[in-house]
């Protein structure tokens, strides 16, 4: 499928993997809509691109179904969706003083990672679905997963199982979404420099880079942007999950 001219929706777009890929987006031609939740950065990169901000909750149905509203007033319906939001709690199953992992951290991982993703594709799928074909196909969603979903390490149960649940029902989402010509792929990305990485004293940034076996260095939101722009581009990529990670496979901690 082309970019140009077409409506694209970037779940946490204001930052990270999520901005590069809207940053590529709308290099590319598209108009974009940013879903998130951080008002001054997300103003300020649709600004940049001349985009659209909406405050969306992943988690929640009706502000998704407004902030889809929103998007499609201003930019037409939405052929494209990347689903880059996420938060990434840590916790052991049992922890200091033998307390067990909360509860309400868990379920909240579970929500926004996997249900807010689920939530997205399935409210951005069911309008898309009324929609002509172009070049053969109506759209095409990609989710972001993570290496955490196959080599989940100390401290991430919740993040590492919502992030399997994404790897999970990738393929049976594009199964169901194969009548309707829209085509759904997930991007298991390994150690990246998001903004949370960048935070990190360098010592610990070049520790981190030091363990990807080729390239020996993090990754760049750029490349994620990168893949995200192959897989739309090309029609026989669908139901499929691809690390991204320079060949790293995670240690338990």
């Amino acid at each position: 499928m082309h970019i140009d001219g077409l409506s694209a929706i970037v779940t946490g777009g204001a930052s990270g993997l999520g901005q590069a890929t809207a940053t590529m987006l709308a290099a590319q031609g598209a108009r974009v809509a940013i879903f998130d939740l951080n008002e001054a950065a997300g103003q300020a990169t649709a600004k940049e691109l001349g985009g659209l901000h909406v405050p969306v909750n992943v988690a929640d149905d009706a502000s998704v179904a407004a902030g889809l509203d929103a998007a499609q007033a201003a930019h037409g319906v939405a052929r494209i969706l990347v689903n880059c939001a996420g938060i990434a709690p840590a916790a052991k199953t049992v922890g200091k003083d033998n307390a067990p992992h909360p509860a309400d951290m868990f379920a909240k991982t579970i929500a926004v990672n996997l249900v807010g993703t689920f939530t997205m594709i399935a409210q951005f799928a069911a309008r898309l679905a009324a929609a002509d074909a172009v070049d053969g196909e109506r759209g095409v969603i990609v989710n972001t997963a993570s290496v955490a979903a196959y080599d989940g390490q100390i401290g991430q149960a919740a993040y590492a199982a919502s992030k399997g649940g994404v790897v999970g029902m990738t393929l049976p989402v594009a199964r169901d979404l194969a009548s309707h010509k829209i085509r759904v792929m997930t991007i298991a990305p390994g150690i990246f420099l998001t903004p949370m990485v960048q935070s990190f004293p360098h010592h610990v940034q070049d520790a981190l880079g030091a363990q990807v076996p080729h390239p020996s260095r993090l990754g760049k939101p750029a490349e994620y942007a990168q893949l995200v722009e192959a897989i739309i581009r090309n029609p026989m990529l669908n139901g499929e999950v691809i690390r991204l990670d320079g060949a790293i496979r995670m240690a338990p901690r």
